[in-house]
């Protein structure tokens, strides 16, 4: 009999981690998915809870984990302006003590460890697209910077427990990811713009939305993250996965109009500090060493997304954004 694989993946309950934690399950893993629900949701892995292969630890990643897998996914952070500004401090904790926790765990059980780190590490760029090789142009005290250098020190931490102890990792730079569970209040543009649209309200557009993002649709994340995961141990990143192809903003709430037949008027606001003017991927080096490149065009997972969004709202009480379930 073979023996499955066992994977933690944390933040599991979340955006991207409740979709790394079903194609587990699917290609025959044994996942353990810890989350302490502070922006994920049991909404997202509810299907998941009846198979006997999937097990769910509430548990906050600041503190350490005594577990045995082979391999782990550390996704757990908020990854949304709303959230991680939200409580700063914790965020910081959560991107380094998590990473400590994490580390600290894939040594003892000699696992491999694959760190979720994100195109915010470039801030605003001053290089387009933007390579692994750019060092990025972050501001060390903004009001994003809880968010950008802790996930930069994870970054480091990650590449000098390699150095240092020979733990085999991985690091990916996700950049704007959208798909199904996504939270409806996390303040992300795909997100906000669908929910203003169905709703019927005003799409609120910051600046005059001339500045650019790229989107990449969860489906072809993921199957980056597995083949980084499963690539040769050489391979350790950084290396951007993200989808190269770019779009105003001012674009996207257009097309999120006509795709959810809206009668939403687009309104202006200021843009917020340290937002980036650009923002996207070179993937040259995931298209050589991984041979993955993203497949879904942004119509085909838009209307995914807003099919998604449209049944979320008959269910006004996940509207309702949650309070910090982090220690203090």
């Amino acid at each position: 009999m073979i023996m499955k694989k066992k994977a933690l993946v944390t933040g599991g309950s979340g955006f991207l981690g409740s979709h790394l934690c079903e194609r587990l399950l699917d290609k025959n893993y044994e996942v353990i998915c810890v989350d302490n629900f502070y922006t994920g949701t049991k909404r997202n892995i509810l299907h998941l809870l009846d198979n006997p292969y999937f097990e769910l630890i509430r548990h906050n990643i600041c503190f350490p984990l005594y577990l045995e897998v082979d391999e782990i996914y550390n996704l757990a952070c908020p990854a949304s302006p709303v959230h991680y500004q939200n409580d700063p401090v914790q965020t910081v904790k959560t991107s380094i003590h998590g990473a400590i926790n994490v580390l600290g765990l894939a040594k003892r059980v000699k696992a491999k460890a694959f760190q979720a780190s994100t195109s915010e590490v470039y801030g605003d760029p001053t290089v387009h697209p933007q390579k692994e090789s750019y060092f990025g142009n972050v501001n060390p005290v903004g009001i994003r910077s809880c968010y950008d250098e802790s996930k930069r020190c994870a970054e480091t931490l990650f590449v000098d427990y390699h150095r240092q102890y020979k733990i085999p990792i991985k690091i990916a730079r996700i950049f704007n990811t959208y798909g199904p569970n996504m939270h409806p209040n996390d303040g992300r543009v795909v997100s906000n713009f669908i929910v203003q649209a169905i709703k019927g309200e005003d799409i609120t557009v910051y600046g005059d939305g001339s500045q650019t993002r790229s989107f990449c649709y969860v489906d072809d994340l993921i199957d980056g993250f597995l083949a980084l995961m499963h690539s040769d141990d050489s391979i350790i990143g950084p290396i951007n996965l993200g989808n190269p192809t770019e779009f105003t903003i001012l674009d996207l709430a257009k097309l999120i109009i006509k795709y959810t037949n809206s009668n939403s008027k687009i309104v202006y606001k200021d843009l917020p500090s340290d937002d980036p003017k650009q923002r996207k991927p070179d993937i040259s080096k995931a298209k050589k060493l991984l041979n993955w490149h993203p497949k879904i065009d942004l119509e085909t997972g838009l209307l995914k997304t807003i099919e998604y969004f449209e049944n979320l709202i008959k269910k006004p009480s996940v509207f309702e954004l949650k309070k910090s379930s982090f220690s203090r």
